[in-house]
């Protein structure tokens, strides 16, 4: 390809894609750090035929084709079942505290906007699936399912840029324009679905760009293909409905241009393959000068307060480096780097603790506690506690640390937090019973008003046994495997539960009554999804 530029001075090789095709949304989730996963339920879908759409009928704008939202949902369930069993899942406390701090305001934005109607809201998952990846990348997936890169977190200098790229997602799903790719008219062939496939199984093995794009283009070159687009259209809608839904949720809009710019300039100096989000999003001048037009028709209105602290955003970002990569090498360089401010002294902290080393991880978390915003204080601790408990037999470890850890647990536990409770609930077996007592009761609260909480469901089983409860500690983990679609596995959790029961003295009758009815719940369930295959 020659080095020829474009009218706005990029590389030729930068040049904007006519629009965003569904090649484009294929390579980005199966290059994605769960692509090996989703290729396996994408597959057979796309290579079926579609429905027969009368001559001539477009859809318009929010109409989702031929596809149902039951049959999106069903999809995007299929896809997710995947994606948990794969090892570039990743359940970070921490992490997932900073997402749904963006992520809840987002759709609830939507939502007052009328851009998530009741139906849609009430059928569709809204869940975000966290990917250990080092590559910035973010995806909607079918039935309002969402995946994000761990490098997406950990280049976002502001909350409102990570903000921008999940409402932008966010409002594909709303206006249904993944349900109109997976049903339009001349469905990829498979000879390149299987060359997507390869290269998204290069990608996973090998890690390597170069390999898995040349697996996709050479199938894309053989096989000749209409132009299927996400048309311009639909990219305008996003970034349009993006960002009143930014605004709404109480992010500066600027977000957008903030974050588009910065991709852009970085992938012009860095054509090694990392920013997917970039590659199938063009992102021209016309679309930057664009939002730069619509912010600036805004009224001007009284600065409110940002849903999401930037200290404790600059935190959470340097976690998200620090575990996109945990190699020695990585955690070295992260642990003796300069320490400027509150982000970069967290990731000292947080890589020196994955390094075993005591003393340079609590001089880097010194003061961190009492600076900045409360939330980054709160965070602050939750690494502290996190630390003490994995350096907890390290005999580097002072005493007088060791000794924190119980009254430190009970702070964090009572935060009101879900990364403070399943951290507590980690570091409670290095406390006392009492501790182990309480934690174990607040967890089961949780996991009544949140049962599709995996983590909490998991983190609970450990503490339910050290208390002599084996009852429950098996339903807790058959309850974490179906929150995370695993029915077979569920269900196999709980008829072990069962025969355990039947062995012992003393049975908890209640607990075996609710087990007795989960079953038949899983059941229930199994023969659906198996009535529903047989219908495809």
């Amino acid at each position: 390809m020659d080095e020829a530029t474009t009218n706005d001075g990029a590389p030729a090789r930068w040049r904007p894609l006519p629009a965003c095709s569904r090649r484009d949304w294929l390579r980005r989730v199966l290059r994605s750090a769960f692509g090996a996963a989703a290729a396996g339920v994408l597959l057979p879908w796309l290579a079926a035929p579609p429905p027969a759409r009368a001559q001539g009928s477009l859809p318009t704008l929010g109409d989702g084709g031929e596809l149902t939202l039951a049959q999106e949902r069903e999809l995007g369930d299929r896809i997710a079942r995947a994606l948990f069993r794969d090892p570039a899942y990743l359940d970070d406390a921490p992490l997932a505290e900073l997402l749904q701090a963006v992520w809840q305001p987002l759709l609830a934005g939507a939502r007052q906007r009328g851009e998530l109607p009741d139906e849609l809201a009430e059928r569709f998952a809204w869940r975000l699936l966290l990917g250990r990846d080092p590559t910035v990348n973010a995806f909607a997936l079918p039935g309002g399912y969402f995946g994000v890169h761990l490098g997406l977190i950990g280049v976002t200098q502001r909350p409102e840029e990570l903000a921008s790229v999940l409402a932008h997602e966010l409002s594909h799903v709303t206006q249904r324009h993944i349900a109109r790719l997976l049903t339009r008219q001349g469905q990829q062939a498979p000879l390149v679905l299987a060359a997507m496939i390869l290269g998204a199984l290069a990608a996973s093995a090998a890690r390597n760009a170069d390999i898995a794009g040349a697996a996709i283009a050479g199938g894309q070159a053989v096989a000749l293909q209409g132009q299927l687009n996400f048309s311009r259209d639909m990219e305008r809608e996003a970034d349009r409905i993006g960002l009143a839904v930014l605004q709404a949720a109480g992010f500066p809009g600027h977000g957008f241009i903030g974050m588009f710019e910065r991709l852009q300039q970085s992938a012009r100096l860095n054509d090694d393959g990392s920013f997917p989000y970039l590659r199938s999003h063009p992102l021209t001048t016309e679309r930057i000068a664009d939002m730069r037009a619509r912010l600036g028709l805004l009224p001007a209105t009284a600065a409110a307060p940002a849903p999401v602290a930037d200290d404790w955003h600059a935190a959470m970002a340097a976690r998200a480096r620090v575990l996109a990569d945990p190699s020695a090498e990585r955690l070295r360089g992260h642990a003796l780097a300069p320490r400027h401010d509150p982000g970069s002294r967290y990731g000292a902290a947080l890589a020196a603790t994955l390094r075993r080393d005591a003393g340079t991880a609590l001089e880097a978390l010194d003061g961190l506690e009492t600076e900045g915003s409360p939330a980054l204080h709160r965070a602050a601790a939750w690494l502290r506690l996190e630390a003490l408990t994995r350096l907890h037999d390290e005999p580097a470890l002072p005493p007088a640390e060791r000794a924190r850890l119980p009254a430190l647990a009970r702070q964090v536990l009572a935060d009101g937090t879900r990364a403070g409770l399943l951290l507590a609930a980690r570091a409670a077996p290095y406390a006392d019973a009492p501790l182990v007592r309480e934690t174990a009761a607040r967890l089961q609260a949780w996991c009544v008003q949140h049962p599709l909480d995996a983590g909490a469901w998991e983190a609970l089983a450990p503490l339910q046994r050290a208390l002599g409860q084996p009852l429950r500690a098996g339903r807790a983990e058959g309850e974490a495997r179906l929150a995370e679609l695993d029915l077979t596995g569920a269900l196999d959790r709980f008829r072990a539960t069962q025969r355990l029961a039947g062995q012992q003295h003393g049975t908890d009758w209640q607990e075996l009554a609710v087990l007795d009815a989960r079953v038949r719940h899983v059941e229930a369930l199994l023969r659906e999804q198996e009535a529903a295959a047989r219908r495809r």
